[in-house]
């Protein structure tokens, strides 16, 4: 169920990027635009507008994808429509603001940055952890694991999940990592899901399932989000 989900998620993304491309070969051809494509599809602000729709299609934080897709936007438009002319004095304010709204919009939050090295016990069922430019281990006791956030941008984290136990149901874990990592260490009796999109990075699922083994077929942890120049891994643990 989870791996068809994100099948149809990365197939509707590359959809509508087969749909830009040839939207943008088509103009140009009719001579409604007069532009070099390839100037378009390998340009930097495209590069963005793509990160933010994966972000979008594939990650809790739809809120910084809508955001990276406005700026890639705003800087794309001029290149397909030369026409259009936008003024720096206007560009970079606009910008500003938008970022403005979007940290006023987002409820507060414990950045993490330069966060210690030691271990910290947390008892919540759920996970709400960011590290910006620091990171830490973490150590979560409860008995109704419900799964959560973690964002890593440019810092990491190792998460010890061994003393919970998952909530009944699908519980969801979104992770968010941009040149940064995340290492979770599992019971190797959970059953799990992993649903994240690598971009430029990696996820790797270390968790086998060997004969033997009894998964509880009522609770499981899907893993979910994107992975963007950055990576993370999921460590079995033994009980």
């Amino acid at each position: 169920m989870g791996n068809a989900k994100n099948s149809i998620n990365t197939r509707t993304l590359f959809g509508l990027l087969l749909i830009f491309i040839g939207g943008i070969y088509l103009l140009s051809t009719l001579d409604v635009i007069n532009i070099n494509t390839s100037d378009i599809i390998f340009s930097f602000p495209f590069f963005i507008l793509l990160l933010g729709a994966i972000i979008v299609i594939n990650s809790h934080n739809k809120a910084f994808g809508l955001l990276l897709v406005f700026i890639g936007s705003i800087f794309l438009i001029p290149r397909i429509f030369p026409s259009i002319h936008y003024s720096s004095d206007i560009i970079f304010p606009v910008i500003i603001i938008t970022i403005g709204i979007y940290i006023l919009l987002k409820r507060p939050l414990n950045w993490a940055f330069y966060q210690n090295k030691f271990k910290k016990k947390v008892t919540d069922d759920n996970i709400d952890e960011i590290a910006i430019f620091g990171g830490g281990n973490k150590v979560f006791h409860t008995e109704n694991f419900k799964g959560g956030n973690v964002t890593a941008v440019f810092g990491g984290f190792e998460i010890d999940l061994t003393q919970c136990k998952l909530a009944e149901g699908e519980n969801v874990l979104d992770v968010f990592l941009m040149f940064g990592g995340v290492t979770f260490y599992i019971p190797k009796d959970w059953n799990i899901r992993v649903n994240v999109t690598p971009v430029f990075g990696g996820f790797s699922n270390k968790l086998k399932k060997e004969p033997g083994t009894a998964f509880d077929n009522t609770r499981t942890l899907i893993i979910k989000g994107v992975a963007v120049f950055g990576g993370g891994e999921i460590k079995p643990v033994y009980r």
